[in-house]
């Protein structure tokens, strides 16, 4: 996969493409990554994702916007894995917001792109205000388009807000049902003030990148990026027993059964489930104790997990 960080810098062959901000990489975006590819192959054409950073809404109201599901570098690993030939991170400034519709359409999408197909969800609108539509890229004397219904789930659109809403409520499994797969938050290890070393449960403090992270708590996870998979308990949140709390929002896995150091390795952590929120506690003992009983609940929902993965397999 080709990446760009602005349509000026791409010089592209004829392409199939897809727009959009592609937060979180969820089922609906899949759907229309996999209506990408299949024109594509169809046509002879390479597949382009046009992108955005940051997000519009981050540009146009910062204090309002909405907190990401994945950073820069997350989502382009997810679009990697869906085999994209060229990625677009066009910066999103004054000036390319203030593209008319009409040369959006005409001098990045056909000239700069080099636009063969244009694939847009049903809800697409570009262009300075938002002025055009879908009528004017079908327009385009250079290009075909198409518009993909939303893709629904018991009759809730799919949407980077859906996902956002279930896992601000705490729904692992609605959140990783939209997603198909659990929401995952990935960073290198950097170091911490090794607090929970000295209470008996080491932790790796991962570096997060979100403007803001979309969930907050204690969580039943899965660390990848080491030699194997290590289940583990997670806390996701200000520390508000330790010093007072922390001004910024830490990310810390405690790993079952690990005692290496694994300082600047890039590790990605599994959200399965989500145990309790954060709570201030009166000393350290008694934030120990806690700890302790989260890690208890964490191996027993592993072990309840298994134990029903067996049962299916019987039933199979």
């Amino acid at each position: 996969m080709h990446v760009f960080r602005s349509v000026s810098d791409a010089h592209l062959p004829p392409t199939a493409i897809t727009i959009g901000n592609f937060d979180g990489l969820h089922a609906g975006h899949e759907a229309m990554l996999s209506e990408l590819k299949s024109v594509a192959r169809q046509h002879g054409l390479k597949t382009c994702v046009l992108t955005f950073e940051p997000h519009p809404r981050e540009f146009f109201t910062p204090d309002a916007a909405p907190a990401r599901l994945t950073s820069l570098r997350e989502k382009l690993e997810l679009l990697k894995s869906h085999h994209i030939d060229y990625v677009i991170v066009q910066r999103f400034n004054r000036a390319f917001s203030s593209l008319s519709a009409l040369d959006f359409r005409d001098q990045i999408l056909a000239k700069g792109l080099n636009a063969r197909h244009v694939i847009v969800g049903d809800d697409f609108c570009f262009g300075a205000k938002r002025a055009g539509d879908f009528a004017l890229l079908q327009a385009s004397p250079d290009f075909s388009a198409c518009s993909l219904a939303t893709v629904a789930d018991q009759g809730t659109r799919i949407s980077s807000t859906a996902v956002r809403n279930a896992l601000a409520a705490g729904n692992m499994d609605l959140a990783a049902g939209y997603l198909g797969r659990p929401y995952s938050i990935a960073g290198r290890v950097v170091d911490g003030d090794k607090i929970g070393r000295t209470l008996g449960f080491p932790t790796a403090n991962i570096q997060i990148k979100h403007n803001r992270p979309p969930l907050f708590g204690i969580f039943v996870v899965e660390v990848h990026g080491l030699e194997k998979p290590y289940q583990g308990v997670a806390s996701l949140g200000f520390r508000p027993t330790i010093h007072g709390g922390d001004a910024y929002p830490k990310l810390e896995a405690h790993l079952f059964d690990f005692k290496r150091e694994i300082y600047r390795q890039h590790l990605r952590v599994d959200f399965l489930h989500k145990l309790r929120d954060e709570e201030k506690y009166i000393d350290l003992p008694t934030l120990v104790k806690q700890i302790e009983k989260d890690c208890q609940n964490a191996r027993d929902w592993f072990a309840d997990h298994h134990e029903a993965g067996l049962k299916n397999l019987k039933v199979l």
